[in-house]
C-alpha cells in the first residue's frame, strides 16, 4: 500500500490500451512537440501540433506561440510569447515520424525572455568557436514519490548509512532502476548525447552524463536530456527532482559536474593550458558560484559544504584526483599531460548555457571580476 501510494494515479492508467491508439497510422501527417524553459529558469513545458509533412532539419518546424502569463514569463494584459525552434530530436514517445523540438523563447518584442540564457550563450560560443570547446556534464537527480518523499525510503525513518548505493545492484541497494533505464534508451533514440548513467552515493539517487558535446550543443542536449527524464518518470508516477539538497544531514547532496576541455588542453603537452585555465577560474570564484544555480548560490549553499564530496563554497581548490575541490583534474590526465578537467562546482539545477558561457568567458575570453561584457552579434 505504501508503494502504491507514492506513485501518481495517471502512473496506474491501462498502459495497454493507450498503445492500441499509439499504433495508428498517421497519413503522413508529424505531431511535433516543442519544448521550452519557463519563468523559473528550472522548469519546463511542452505543446504539440501537426504538420503535414516531416521536418527533414529544425529550420522546417515553423516558430509558434503560447501564453506566458501562465508561465510567469509575461502579464496578462500582453502574454504571447514566441517559441523559435533551434534544435530538433527524434519522439521516443511517440517514435518515428514524430519529433521533440527545443525551443528558445522571446517576448513580444522579439527579445530573449529572462530566463532565456542561450542566446547569450550562443553568442559566446560564436566568438570562442576556433578554440573547439568540449564539455561533459554529469546530471544528479533523486527520485521522488508524489508525496515529496525519496522513492523507496521507508515511510517513516531512514534508509541505512551511505556506503553499498553507489553503483549499487541488488533489491536492497537501489530504488527505481526501470527509470533510469527507461530514460537510458529514450534518449539515445530521441539522439540525445547520453554517454552513461550510474546509481549515486545517497540510495534514490542517480546520475546520468551528456556529452561530449561542442558549444551550444551541451546547452541543448542536456535540457532535452532533462526534459526526457521528467516525462519518462511522468509514466511511471514518480518525480524527479533536481535540488542541490533534496535531503538534510548526511546525506549526499546533487551536483552537475562540468568536464571541459579546448583543442590545445586536449593536444600534448595541453596541461599548462589545463592549469593556466584553472588559475583564471580561481580568481573569478564568485562569479562562478552566482551562475551555477539559479538563485545566486543560495542553493549551492546548501551543498557545497566541503563535506559529501564537495569544496567548500566560500573557498576556490583544485587538485588531481581530488573530489573535495572545486576543480578537479582526473589522474589519467595528470598522467598524460593532457585532456580535461572538471569543475564540480555546479549544482544539479543549474542551467548549462550559463554553467558553459561562464567557463568560456573566463578561460578563453580572459574575462575578469563579476561583471560579463556584452559583445555584439555578429
Amino acid at each position: 500500500r505504501a508503494v502504491a501510494m507514492s506513485v501518481s494515479h495517471s502512473s496506474r492508467l491501462n498502459k495497454l490500451v493507450r498503445e492500441q491508439y499509439m499504433r495508428l497510422p498517421q497519413d503522413g501527417r508529424v505531431q511535433v512537440t516543442y519544448v521550452w524553459i519557463d519563468g523559473s529558469g528550472e522548469g519546463v513545458r511542452c505543446k504539440s501540433r501537426t504538420l503535414d509533412k516531416e521536418p527533414k532539419s529544425v529550420e522546417d518546424v515553423p516558430e509558434w506561440n503560447f501564453d506566458g502569463s501562465s508561465t510567469a514569463q509575461a502579464e496578462g494584459s500582453n502574454s504571447d510569447m514566441f517559441l523559435v525552434p533551434v534544435r530538433m530530436f527524434r519522439d521516443p514517445f511517440c517514435l518515428d515520424p514524430n519529433k521533440l523540438v527545443l525551443c528558445e523563447v522571446l517576448k513580444y518584442n522579439r527579445k530573449p525572455a529572462e530566463t532565456n540564457l542561450r542566446h547569450t550563450c550562443k553568442k559566446v560560443m560564436d566568438l570562442v568557436k576556433d578554440s573547439h570547446p568540449w564539455f561533459g556534464m554529469e546530471q544528479e537527480y533523486t527520485l521522488l514519490g508524489v508525496n515529496g518523499h525519496p522513492y523507496g525510503w521507508p515511510d517513516n525513518g531512514f534508509p541505512g548509512p551511505q556506503g553499498p548505493y553507489y553503483c549499487g545492484v541488488g533489491a536492497d541497494k537501489v530504488y527505481g532502476r526501470d527509470i533510469v533505464e527507461s530514460h537510458y534508451k529514450a534518449c539515445l533514440y530521441a539522439g540525445v548525447k547520453i554517454c552513461g548513467t550510474n546509481a549515486e552515493v545517497m540510495p534514490s539517487q542517480w546520475e546520468f552524463q551528456v556529452g561530449p558535446c561542442e558549444g551550444i550543443e551541451m546547452g541543448d542536449h542536456l535540457w532535452m536530456a532533462r526534459f526526457i527524464l521528467h516525462r519518462v518518470c511522468e509514466d511511471f508516477g514518480v518525480v524527479a527532482t533536481l535540488d542541490p539538497k533534496p535531503m538534510t544531514g548526511n546525506w549526499n547532496g546533487a551536483g552537475c559536474h562540468t568536464n571541459y576541455s579546448t583543442e590545445e588542453m586536449r593536444r600534448e603537452g595541453g596541461l599548462k593550458h589545463i592549469e593556466a585555465a584553472i588559475e583564471k577560474l580561481s580568481k573569478r570564484h564568485d562569479y562562478h558560484i552566482c551562475v551555477y544555480d539559479p538563485r545566486g548560490g543560495r542553493d549551492n549553499s546548501r551543498r557545497l559544504t566541503g563535506h559529501h564530496e564537495t569544496s567548500n563554497i566560500f573557498e576556490f581548490s583544485a587538485g588531481v584526483a581530488n573530489r573535495g575541490a572545486s576543480i578537479r583534474i582526473p589522474r589519467q590526465v595528470g598522467q598524460d599531460g593532457y585532456g580535461y578537467f572538471e569543475d564540480r562546482r555546479p549544482a544539479a539545477n543549474c542551467d548549462p548555457y550559463a554553467v558553459t558561457e561562464a567557463i568560456m568567458r573566463t578561460t578563453v575570453l580572459n574575462e575578469t571580476g563579476v561583471e560579463t561584457k556584452d559583445y555584439a552579434d555578429h
